[in-house]
């Protein structure tokens, strides 16, 4: 052989092997990415993270307003293919919407929800809607007497979420909650709640 043709040789075994490290590179960067082009941010993947807000609605069958600051803590998980981005998403929170009306107090000391995410990215912003399952208590309080119930119903909403570094998030969020009505045996009523919730969180992505 020529060393022309051995040099030839050389230096397309040397770009063969050069190409098949750039591709394990590459596909070792990002594990849960599907479509997602190089160097954009990437919202695929496992996450968990922590909120607060404040929630306002009403008693079914009652007067009652409760009102009050919630906080507590999310998870979820995001699949992506190019700019759109879907995933379900947990969370369970304590909450201090309460309100007493004449000799009734109700309130609402837990709630949580497991909901579907389906937004549009713009590279680190992503702008989603949200629905699914809705669950809590409602408490009932008069002359010393109390009753809780735990019941289920749904939630829908909207937010928004912004990438402020490789593996963090902040966002902003609106939710409408019904939770669906129990018989209580101290009002001779079914009462539920149904209240919206505006919330701000952070998220860790993983």
């Amino acid at each position: 052989m020529s060393k022309i043709a051995m040099a030839a040789a050389a230096v397309f075994a040397a770009g063969v092997t050069a190409g098949q490290a750039a591709d394990l590179s590459y596909g070792s960067r990002a594990p849960y990415t599907v479509n997602q082009p190089l160097n954009a941010y990437s919202w695929a993947g496992p996450y968990i993270g922590g909120n607060l807000g404040y929630n306002w609605g009403d008693v079914t069958n009652s007067a009652a307003k409760p009102s009050g600051f919630a906080g507590g803590i999310q998870g979820g998980y995001n699949w992506q293919s190019g700019a759109l981005v879907f995933g379900v998403e947990g969370d369970i929170q304590a909450n201090g919407a309460e309100e007493t009306f004449a000799p009734w107090k109700f309130s609402n000391p837990w709630f949580g929800t497991v909901r579907g995410r389906v937004g549009y990215a713009f590279s680190n912003v992503l702008f989603y809607g949200t629905g699914g399952l809705a669950f809590g208590g409602l408490r009932a309080e008069t002359f010393g007497l109390s009753e809780s119930h735990t019941s289920a119903g749904w939630t829908a909403g909207v937010g928004a979420e912004f990438g402020f570094a490789p593996n963090w998030s902040a966002k902003v969020e609106y939710l409408y909650v019904d939770l669906s009505d129990s018989r209580f045996s101290i009002t001779g009523l079914p009462n539920g709640y149904q209240f919206g919730l505006v919330r701000a969180g952070v998220n860790y992505h993983f």
